[in-house]
């Protein structure tokens, strides 16, 4: 797994724990800067007079020392606006055992001009994990700011020694509050080479301060505000980013640059999924009788994400660099480099290539249009043979050669081969096959490999009261979802989770009974069962019953008339069908029943019915997703399909006595 130093910093702040006393690197008793006394000079711009709080000026150095390894200095004055802006304004450096803190200082400038300097009683140290399933020797150490109050201006700055193997500067600059200033320099070497690149945001041009010294400066960047903001792609995606690549990866043009960045991470995994006689062992045994390519597969994949724990363990450039299988092998545990380099192992075994895919699991953070290696997830590209056809693998993307590579997730435990987990359909990932290497679109499965099948029948008395069985079966992601759920629930947990879902239609629900019947095998669907009461379903209008024949499920996502300017986020292809079934109470018949919905769009399509038969209601409906994300554009389109949804799932039968 691999993390940016920035996004790591932000979330491991957010979540402080016991603070943990380090020992300052400042001297004691200094004035803040002038460039800080300048910047809270600044004065708020009318702009940013709703926002919690203001980034004044930022300014991001980048020089090399005499042993040629990158030195950052970085400088920030963050103004408090509101209260909440507190969380804002901090000071943190991130580092490893490759990297070294040289200094950091924190200010805060009162709005009257008084000053506030912190000492190493106000800073404390925190490990860079977040779970029990994660080693890290990375660490952040965090300043708590003094007088951090609204109206106050918070100053950070900050000298660190990178580690040798970084050759990427990214640079962060959007926020989700505004800024005025914000700057970066890179100070090369003599002869040094670099290359550029921008995600959602346009090209600004560098100044070269000194020979091969260049600045890019920015001002008046807008927050990225997605609040109340319904259906949003990924928020890691949004924000707009530069980045800088050095030595072998500065190429020119985008193509070379991916091959670069891709023949790096080959380089990088150098010898480390050699097959060890263990491995050589084991995977004749999982093969052995296999029928075919996709058995052979299946076999392996699902040993890998059954026996191999999801573990992580990194230290240095272990965040970057995988174990070797032997070793995984034998631990029996791996991070999400480790399982794939486990199963290239393998599958080499098996006489089937696979390659290393650096990916991100918030789609639209890696930018085909952006080269970078900065992103959190390593998945596999499995190399199909072109004799290969079968209708098992849909997770299938081209490359430019004409070669078709199996886009894999080993760490996701659920997700069968062949199928692909909805947060990386559609998203970017970058193949790592020497000279081949490029950047490759992820699949997006049909509609069909996803969804969901409920069928139920209930009886419905006179006084309201509905009483019935219900059985969904789940396919695709939604059903690895569901085997994830199962996994690390007890039978309590998974009840009172279906019982929470299934009261936000049935108030005053009981539960009569709950079944799960999931299969060995990855590739079958997950099947819920249960028994259900619901009392006073129905309501009373006089001598009428008013009846939902929608009894389950709700598919709307809530949504609004504000103009709308980013993508909106369809979460997941599939197909999910609904076909319920009531029994009316003795001496009632229908006497009016809800309009059916009919709506086609290419991105999905509603379809609603409902009839009456001898003695009862048929309700059934269907509902296709077929794209993961739409433009704003198509905004008037989506609000017409989420109001048929919305409207047929309000939509009431009316029922008289005969």
């Amino acid at each position: 797994m691999r993390v940016s130093s920035t996004v790591l910093a932000v979330l491991t702040f957010s979540a402080w724990g016991l603070a943990v006393t380090g020992q300052a690197a400042w001297a004691k008793n200094q004035p803040a800067p002038d460039w800080a006394v300048e910047a809270a000079k600044t004065a708020t711009p009318a702009s940013a007079e709703s926002a919690s709080s203001l980034l004044l000026f930022s300014e991001k150095v980048e020089h090399f020392d005499k042993d040629g390894r990158m030195v950052e200095h970085i400088r920030t004055a963050t103004r408090i606006l509101k209260p909440q802006g507190r969380e804002d304004a901090y000071c943190a450096v991130v580092w490893d055992v490759d990297e070294k803190i040289i200094s950091l200082h924190s200010w805060t400038i009162a709005a009257d001009g008084k000053q506030f300097e912190a000492k190493d009683t106000d800073a404390f140290e925190e490990g860079g994990g977040g779970t029990r399933a994660m080693i890290f020797a990375k660490k952040v150490k965090v300043i708590r700011p003094l007088a951090a109050d609204p109206g106050n201006t918070v100053i950070c700055e900050s000298e660190e020694l990178l580690p040798s193997y970084q050759h990427e500067i990214p640079w962060h600059f959007q926020r989700d509050y505004p800024v005025v200033a914000e700057s970066l320099e890179v100070d090369l070497p003599a002869g040094a080479k670099f290359a550029e690149s921008w995600h959602r945001y346009t090209a600004v041009k560098p100044k070269e301060v000194s020979p091969n010294h260049w600045r890019w400066d920015l001002h008046d960047v807008p927050a990225l505000d997605l609040r109340n903001l319904h259906a949003p792609p990924p928020e890691a995606g949004l924000f707009a980013r530069m980045s800088v690549l050095l030595d072998d990866l500065a190429q020119d043009g985008k193509d070379n640059q991916w091959r670069a960045l891709g023949k790096w991470c080959e380089q990088l995994q150098t010898n480390r999924p050699a097959p060890s006689a263990e491995i050589t062992a084991q995977t004749q045994q999982l093969i052995q009788g296999a029928p075919d390519f996709y058995t052979k597969l299946a076999h392996i994949t699902e040993h890998i994400q059954k026996h191999i724990r999801y573990f992580v363990v990194e230290r240095g450039i272990g965040g970057w660099q995988a174990h070797y299988a032997a070793d995984i092998f034998h631990n029996q545990y791996g991070d999400c480099k480790d399982k794939t380099t486990l199963l290239i192992s393998m599958l080499q075994v098996a006489g089937i290539q696979a390659y290393y895919m650096p990916v991100d699991m918030s789609r639209g953070f890696v930018d085909p249009d952006a080269p970078s290696f900065y992103g959190n997830h390593m998945i596999t590209a499995i190399e199909l043979p072109a004799d290969v056809k079968d209708d098992r693998l849909a997770a299938i993307s081209t490359a430019k050669n004409g070669k078709r590579y199996l886009i894999f997730d080993p760490t996701n435990e659920t997700a069968p081969v062949g199928n692909l987990p909805d947060y990386l359909q559609g998203g970017w990932g970058i193949l790592s096959d020497g000279n081949d290497s490029q950047i490759l679109q992820l699949p997006i499965l049909a509609s069909e490999w996803n969804g969901s099948e409920r069928k139920g029948e209930f009886t419905l008395s006179a006084d309201g009261s509905l009483q019935g069985k219900s059985a969904t079966t789940h396919t695709g992601p939604e059903g690895a979802d569901l085997r994830r759920l199962i996994k690390l629930t007890e039978e309590k947990e998974r009840r009172e989770f279906l019982e929470k879902r299934l009261s936000v239609d049935l108030p005053g629900l009981t539960l009569d009974s709950v079944k799960v019947k999931q299969p060995e095998s990855l590739n079958q669907p997950v099947v819920f069962e249960f028994g259900l009461t619901a009392r006073q379903y129905a309501h009373q209008a006089g001598p009428l019953i008013l009846v939902r024949p929608r009894v389950l499920g709700s598919l709307a996502i809530p949504f609004d008339q504000k103009p709308r300017t980013l993508p909106i986020d369809l979460g997941s292809t599939g197909h999910w069908k609904d076909s319920f079934d009531i029994h009316l109470p003795e001496g009632y018949v229908v006497d009016e029943l809800p309009r059916s919905i009919n709506v086609d769009f290419d991105f999905a399509s509603y379809h609603a019915k409902t009839t009456s038969t001898p003695g009862g209601l048929h309700y059934e409906r269907e509902y296709i997703v077929r794209q993961v994300e739409i433009p704003a554009e198509r905004a008037a389109d989506f609000r017409r399909l989420e109001g048929a949804i919305v409207f047929d799932e309000k939509g009431t039968a009316v029922l008289k006595k005969q």
